[in-house]
């Protein structure tokens, strides 16, 4: 028994065993199906049985599946700054955070194709309930982060998060993928909590805090979808907040906002990595002696990598430019995609409610406003 078994994805050893318990379950099926259409159930099947790892499983079945949602849903996915990654080295990814799943889904392809270490990533429980997802998910390299504990129950939670991430990194050579922040941003401003930091840091046994965060190699990632097949399911969220009311989730929010975001249409997406931070490091070292002022000054740098990356679409002109009233942006998008926009925002929200339609477009808006504190958009 190990102390990390009830976060933990499966040991190579057990993923035979747990992909026979799943093989005929219907969920399977349904992706096996979707990734393999012109494929008999037998011959998938069986190639599942005779799987005993979880990079063959990431290899040979959901990279095929994440292509195809790729193929059904979106127009492409670009990539940036990958080549300048030692493929043999483990790195810490901390990026923006846009879907549940396919953060860290593309992110993987994109390792896998570039030959580098792919991840294991942070996934909330409230999203594994479900036993062939928990499963799934083990499968795929997830490990689980518990939501809706107490004080006291989050701090170990946390201590305990920090010790597996860190054992992944410096004793395991396995990279991991963790958001910069809890729940998906709902308003296009990509900030790195502090908090996410802050737990991170509980492994550490250096004497100076940023040594342990140099030797976890962060590498800030941006990922920029062209449309947010979420965007209108982020509505009541937003709504409840403007007239200052606690919002309840419905049932099964979370399962169809998870099944929107691989599903519906994106259009064009970019990742880009950015650099591995170090001198960085060393200048909040010098410049603060506080670790509060310490772990601050490090969530502004990741924020300074993801905005300054961050590929800037049609959509996030012409939101940019409606919510200014301006054609500010007007030679970086056609009448057309302008056109386009407009139609889709009428058909997704009621734009005659103005809290609505002002969270709507901020929600596109924002990281135009946010890339031009860097240098012009």
């Amino acid at each position: 028994m190990s102390k990390f078994d009830h976060i933990r994805p499966f040991y190579d050893s057990e993923v035979n065993e747990a992909l026979r318990s799943v093989v005929h379950h219907p969920m399977m099926k349904a992706l096996m199906s979707f990734t393999f259409p012109d494929v008999k159930e037998e011959v998938w099947a069986e190639q599942l049985t005779k799987t005993h790892s979880k990079r063959d499983f990431q290899a040979n079945f959901i990279y095929n599946a994440v292509q195809k949602v790729l193929e059904k849903s979106s127009e492409g996915l670009t990539t940036s700054g990958f080549e300048k990654l030692d493929k043999h080295a483990p790195y810490l990814y901390i990026s923006n955070h846009r879907d549940i799943i396919l953060d860290t889904s593309l992110l993987n392809v994109c390792l896998l194709d570039h030959g580098l270490i792919m991840t294991a990533s942070a996934i909330g429980d409230n999203l594994v309930q479900k036993t062939f997802l928990h499963v799934l998910s083990r499968l795929n390299r997830n490990f689980v982060v518990q939501r809706g504990l107490s004080p006291r129950e989050l701090l170990q939670s946390s201590k305990l998060m920090s010790e597996y991430i860190c054992q992944l990194l410096t004793r395991e050579n396995r990279s991991v993928w963790i958001a910069q922040r809890e729940g998906r941003t709902k308003d296009g401003n990509d900030s790195t909590q502090q908090g996410v930091l802050k737990m991170l840091a509980m492994a550490s046994d250096e004497q100076n805090l940023m040594d342990f965060f140099k030797k976890v190699k962060i590498v800030p990632v941006s990922i920029s979808y062209e449309y947010d097949p979420t965007d209108a399911l982020k509505m009541p969220q937003l709504l409840a907040q403007a007239k200052a009311e606690v919002y309840v989730k419905e049932k099964n929010e979370d399962f169809n906002t998870l099944l929107s975001g691989i599903m519906g249409q994106k259009k064009r997406i970019h990742i880009h990595v950015g650099d591995v931070l170090d001198t960085e490091l060393d200048a909040i070292t010098a410049t603060n002696e506080n670790v509060n002022k310490q772990i601050q000054a490090l969530a502004q740098v990741i924020d300074d990598s993801i905005l300054s990356t961050y590929k800037l679409w049609p959509t996030n002109y012409i939101a940019y430019d409606l919510v200014h009233n301006t054609t500010r942006f007007a030679d970086k998008y056609t009448e057309k995609e302008k056109q386009v926009f407009e139609r889709r925002l009428e058909m997704r929200i009621d734009i005659e409610n103005k809290i609505l339609r002002d969270g709507f477009l901020a929600m596109y808006a924002n990281p135009v406003v946010n890339k031009m504190k860097y240098q012009d958009a």
